[in-house]
């Protein structure tokens, strides 16, 4: 049979490690020490981050249970995607600490990276499937990378996968095929194809119509449930994510102003937070932007602007 040798009794520290017929690509042993027994997967602890001389984050602290969702709220360009690829690797605090696993994530060498990121599920806003490729082979595309299993096995996994968020129908298909909430599920599926350990969601429900958002809500609660996996969401759409997450972080201009349970934060009386949660007309993010009084620009007089 092809590859008996992977069946025979392991000699290496590597083979030990990754046990007989695991179906791993060898890795340096090193690069996958045993996680410490911690309880929070996720921890950011007093984390700046600058794109250049531009501040983007300022003094981040939060913590990420494991097996919880946790949801990062906030308005478009207040840091919530930076975060995500700071616990990801693929950006370094210019001060701070990101731990993943009791790990420093920037701490890293190369392969100790590679292997924490093969633990790790990214799904992408808008899905980012490979377009030339099936259903099927986007959602095989990690199995085939990350593991030497035979090609009947990575039919079965990734079929299950596909099956998972309900879609196993549509293997066949083209992402030019899908609708935007099938796109998003076989998408999802991706993610967890290699069944990680920590789930990232950039803006899940963008562009999605209210069923496809409530499919793919449920979706993320239950996989993190099934697979033990713990999440962290990052979004603007309130609503959808309170029904779904165990506990919120709300940011504005690069730094956290409020967290707590939903309930906490539908409860919040901070201005900002009750304006964005409620969706309101006017408040601290008000309605006109900054300019000369009206009636400057309309010629007449400021008593009747």
């Amino acid at each position: 049979m092809e590859k008996q040798g992977r069946h025979q009794a392991p000699d290496t520290p590597q083979d030990r490690f990754r046990g007989p017929g695991s179906g791993l690509k060898s890795i340096p042993f090193q690069a996958v020490a045993p996680e410490l027994p911690v309880e929070n997967l996720v921890e950011v602890g007093d984390v700046d981050f600058s794109y250049d001389v531009r501040p983007v984050l300022k003094g981040i602290n939060m913590t990420v249970p494991r097996g919880k969702v946790v949801s990062i709220m906030g308005l478009s360009g207040c840091g919530k995607t930076t975060l995500l690829r700071l616990i990801g690797g693929t950006i370094r605090p210019s001060k701070g600490v990101v731990r993943v696993a009791g790990r420093a994530v920037h701490e890293l060498d190369q392969d100790d990276l590679y292997a924490m990121r093969r633990r790790m599920g990214m799904l992408f806003q808008f899905g980012a499937l490979f377009t030339d490729m099936s259903a099927f082979d986007n959602v095989a595309f990690q199995i085939r990378e990350h593991t030497d299993l035979p090609e009947s096995m990575v039919q079965d996994l990734a079929l299950m996968k596909l099956n998972a968020v309900g879609l196993r129908g549509a293997a066949h298909m083209m992402p030019s095929e899908l609708s935007g909430g099938m796109a998003r599920r076989v998408a999802l599926a991706r993610t967890i194809a290699l069944d990680p350990m920590l789930i990232m969601y950039d803006e899940p429900f963008t562009g999605l119509d209210p069923i496809a958002m409530g499919v793919i809500g449920d979706l993320i609660k239950k996989l993190n449930e099934v697979l033990g996996a713990t999440s962290i969401i990052v979004t603007h759409d309130v609503q959808e994510s309170l029904k779904i997450v165990d506990y919120v972080y709300f940011m504005a201009d690069g730094a956290v102003v409020t967290e707590g349970t939903p309930d906490d934060i539908r409860r919040s009386s901070a201005p900002f937070v009750h304006q964005f949660v409620w969706g309101e007309f006017d408040g601290p993010m008000p309605f006109h932007y900054p300019g000369l009084a009206a009636g400057r620009d309309f010629g007449v007089e400021a008593s009747h602007a």
